[in-house]
């Protein structure tokens, strides 16, 4: 099965692809999709859409997992970041897929046995799991990819090998 996860970010969207069967994960392609700094919401909005959309025609994933909006303090920020998920929600519908979201805590949980852990630890088990050499970069796509492991891990009913 291969789940798409997604980071949604108004400036950078990290998304990961994993190949895996709940037990076993391969990380397929992972990267950000940046809109131009020049363009205006509305512009980014599309931007994120048609990458996430071109994303799934290419990936064919089975599934897309997506991490919710966090309770930022700034409340614009949670209204954009909403409107970047909504989009990335719309291209997975459109597609057809079963979708998934997911809580940052639960993520963290899932992936590192701590629901307050920080990027570093997330991104350390995000290596961990898919088996990358050296530690994996903190950032979106490797946030992406934590959250379409806690979709695989939480299907297969399995935590996290100690």
């Amino acid at each position: 099965m291969i789940i798409l996860g997604v980071d949604p970010g108004s400036v950078r969207t990290g998304y990961g692809a994993i190949d895996t069967d709940g037990h076993r994960h391969r990380l397929v392609e992972k990267g950000t999709l940046s809109p131009p700094h020049r363009f205006s919401l509305p512009e980014r909005l599309r931007f994120i859409h048609d990458g996430m959309s071109g994303l799934i025609e290419r990936l064919r994933p089975d599934a897309l997992a997506v991490e919710d909006v966090f309770h930022a303090v700034n409340s614009r920020t949670a209204i954009v970041l909403g409107q970047v998920r909504g989009v990335v929600l719309l291209a997975g519908a459109e597609a057809g897929l079963p979708i998934e979201t997911f809580a940052p805590a639960t993520v963290k949980q899932q992936i590192t046995s701590f629901g307050r852990a920080g990027k570093g630890q997330v991104a350390f088990m995000v290596a961990r799991l898919l088996e990358l050499p050296g530690e994996e970069e903190p950032g979106d796509a490797a946030d992406a990819l934590a959250v379409a492991l806690c979709r695989a891990c939480r299907h297969a009913g399995v935590g996290i090998p100690s």
